[in-house]
């Protein structure tokens, strides 16, 4: 059943445009190729992620800012950084760097590591779009890397890494107290989050992928699935700029403090409702029994007594 099953799903027609296959990325002459079984290594670097997150506080900041610069290193001398339609030369015989195969499994290791730890997170108001998120993430990192769109792989995830450390600077000024600190680069998240997420994302990498590639070769059903996440991601995208305009909105036009919208919102309404469910309960305790002190009634001692 399993190898019957696995058969079907790594058919050549579902991951390949016409006139290619697995054959096209075999080891030769020196050339090395991305291979599915390769992705088991992000499952010990996931597992590292974990455990710093449990000894370093801004471990999230530190691994965005490292992710983006050793992202753009990577990409800085790459011709397909500097003209999109380049990240389709020669595909699918795409010769694996090692900047490449590191990028992906940290990268991947890092989603995953969110992955597993969501349950154990504080439940946000966007707790669902976060799963969303991480799942879909992961989905298009595994994908990109089997079938080797390592190149526009790598594009996604140098434009998502470009604007997670600012709002991680940002919460690291806020719980110092230091507000202006976090509302400005707050701020400048916002304008770097909504012209990477909104603008380059969707024009650029969205259209290199979307609507250049069947100028080349006719849209076959990884061509969908591809596009498809990266549709999923792009919704995404809306729904938290939405969320980032607003609080910039709220600073800009009446100088509040920045806050987050997604703040606990179901906890905090759980124990206010605990409050009142309480309050409620004293209440009609005091109306039966009388004052209350120490938890117990308070019995009226002035009456006369009976002799």
């Amino acid at each position: 059943m399993l190898s019957e099953f696995s058969e079907w799903f790594w058919q050549e027609r579902l991951w390949f445009p016409k006139g290619l296959g697995w054959a096209d990325l075999e080891d030769r002459d020196g050339r090395v190729y991305a291979k599915a079984c390769d992705l088991w290594v992000a499952l010990p670097i996931a597992l590292v992620f974990l455990i710093i997150r449990q000894i370093f506080e801004s471990w999230r900041f530190t691994f965005y800012l490292l992710a983006f610069i050793a992202g753009l290193a990577a990409l800085i001398d790459k011709p397909w950084l500097y003209d999109l339609k380049e990240m389709w030369q020669g595909f699918p015989v795409l010769t694996l760097l090692p900047s490449q195969y590191w990028y992906y499994m940290i990268e991947l290791g890092f989603y995953g590591s969110l992955l597993f730890s969501v349950a154990s997170d504080v439940k946000r108001k966007d707790f669902k779009e976060q799963i969303v998120h991480h799942v879909a993430t992961i989905l298009l990192i595994s994908f990109s890397w089997c079938v080797n769109y390592i190149r526009a792989g790598t594009l996604i995830m140098l434009v998502h890494d470009s604007s997670d450390y600012f709002l991680e600077s940002a919460k690291m000024f806020n719980y110092a107290g230091w507000r202006n600190a976090c509302n400005y680069i707050f701020i400048v998240f916002a304008a770097v989050f909504i012209i990477t997420r909104l603008i380059i994302f969707p024009f650029w990498i969205i259209y290199c992928t979307w609507v250049y590639p069947v100028t080349i070769y006719e849209p076959f059903f990884g061509y969908y699935f591809f596009n498809g996440l990266l549709m999923i991601l792009q919704c995404l995208h809306i729904f938290w700029a939405v969320l980032i305009i607003r609080i910039a909105i709220r600073f800009l036009t009446n100088n509040e403090k920045v806050d987050d919208d997604r703040s606990d919102k179901d906890e905090t309404d759980e124990s206010e409702e605990e409050e009142v469910e309480g309050e409620a309960e004293d209440k009609k305790h005091l109306k039966k029994n009388g004052p209350m002190q120490n938890g117990h009634a308070v019995h009226n001692n002035n009456h006369s007594k009976m002799e």
